[in-house]
């Protein structure tokens, strides 16, 4: 985990777009001493338990001793299951009270664009000293009008599989298969020796909709038009991909994955049980942190034997969804500048750099300057991650990933589509079924 000196820490951005902010955090800084408003404050993040434990343990051992001697605020920081975060944030808004700051994951920021505050002074100050936000980032975060939540970071989603056993049936990296008949064909073979792949598709924030989505764009489908209001997601190119789905499902994959949350990939794999699953890096960087706990068949360390690669193409093209986090300032909270100052701070370039490292790739940042840190010279399996947020789309395409999207998200409409599929029911009718619930949703 890396340590962040005190000198670096209160450093920030000076010269930049923070230190130029007359009255900012610069100011603050520049004086020694934190804001007289912010004496005896204390402020309370909520955000999600991360796949990186050396992340959480950052922010806990160090993030926080040094928020209250840079900006004399007394920081507390939540962490909970990420699938339990929307339900806090519910409950929060209906009694008014709650969590300052909330880490809203997806586009649920969305969802709550009348009880956050306008962040807009920050968000613009953060993309204007860091290269400008990824469009993922700001369409989650920006309601067109303001912004409702400062861009946090994405976490890139990639195929994680076991190199030596690819091989083993034609694939040796940096080959793998490129379109989704292809990659059905491996796994018929790959789980014919005993070896599945492996995908959630359940009701789970991570995995499922980050595969379900790129998957029904690949085919062509979609939810709306572009203009936001059109539902169109009954479609012939929604069955195709629907009808595939489920051969693919009994044909190569591990069919418990229905009851599946973003965990439980990560033990299968992990355990040996399947062959490939998307994710995080989190499989590859707990394999490397335990390197004499987990092991191959022929007992070589399991990280040597793991490799990234994008999700495969169909006819309509080769697209990924890459899970953004957005920070929210809750609007019931009374005096929001504390934390105004807070996300100024947390977000500055100093002190999420440390952040940055722990997470040794997981996540990468929010703006573009994150691309050319020198993290990505450090491990080549790790450099599908690097750009992975220009690729991404959002949920709604092709319209925006407005309301309507976030709540359709929420429902796991696109994931229950296929997950009703795969259960038996016609694809037309698992179809029809989905189009009307998005539809009821933008009526």
């Amino acid at each position: 985990m890396a340590h962040i000196s005190r000198r670096k820490l209160l450093k920030l951005s000076g010269g930049g777009a923070v230190a130029a902010r007359a009255g900012g955090i610069a100011s603050i800084l520049a004086l020694k001493q934190a804001p007289a408003y912010a004496q005896a404050t204390t402020l309370h993040w909520l955000r999600w338990n991360d796949f990186v434990p050396a992340s959480d343990a950052l922010l806990l051992k160090e993030i926080v001793p040094e928020c209250e001697k840079a900006l004399g605020i007394k920081l507390t920081i939540e962490m909970i299951n990420g699938n339990d975060i929307q339900a806090r944030t519910t409950s929060a808004i209906q009694s008014g009270t709650g969590p300052d700051v909330i880490c809203a994951l997806n586009n649920w920021a969305q969802l709550y664009p009348e009880s956050v505050v306008d962040v807009s002074d920050v968000a613009e100050e953060i993309g204007k000293a860091q290269g400008g936000f990824y469009e993922e980032s700001r369409v989650v975060a920006n309601d067109g009008k303001r912004w409702i939540a400062v861009p946090w970071c994405v976490l890139g989603a990639q195929l994680a599989y076991r190199k030596s056993w690819f091989a083993e049936i034609g694939y040796e990296p940096p080959k793998f298969p490129q379109t989704w008949e292809e990659y059905r064909e491996a796994g018929k073979k790959l789980k014919g020796k005993g070896r599945p792949m492996g995908q959630a598709v359940s009701h789970s924030f991570g995995d499922p909709p980050t595969y379900a989505y790129p998957y029904l764009w690949s085919w062509g489908g979609k939810e709306v038009e572009a203009d936001g209001n059109t539902v169109v997601l009954n479609s012939k190119a929604t069955v195709e991909s629907v009808n595939f789905a489920v051969g693919f499902w009994k044909d190569a994959y591990d069919e418990g994955g229905l009851a599946w949350d973003d965990s439980s990939n990560n033990r299968a794999f992990l355990s040996g049980t399947i062959s490939c699953t998307l994710n995080g890096a989190s499989i590859y960087l707990e394999a490397k942190r335990k390197p004499d706990t987990y092991f191959t068949e022929n007992g070589m360390p399991l990280w040597q034997d793991i490799v990234h690669a994008p999700l495969p193409k169909g006819v309509a093209g080769q697209y990924g969804y890459h899970l953004p986090m957005s920070n929210m300032l809750m609007k019931y909270v009374k005096d929001p500048k504390p934390g105004k100052e807070f996300l100024r701070w947390i977000t500055s370039k100093p002190v999420y750099q440390a952040w940055f490292d722990s997470q040794q790739g997981y996540s990468v940042g929010a703006t573009a300057v994150w691309e050319k840190d020198k993290l990505w010279d450090k491990d080549p399996v790790m450099l599908p991650f690097r750009t992975a947020a220009r690729a991404g789309r959002f949920p709604g395409y092709a319209g925006p990933a407005d309301r309507h999207a976030a709540e359709a998200l929420s429902k796991y409409i696109i994931v229950d589509m296929t997950a009703k599929a795969i259960q038996g029911m016609p694809a037309q009718d698992a179809v029809k079924w989905a189009h009307e619930e998005v539809a009821r949703i933008h009526a």
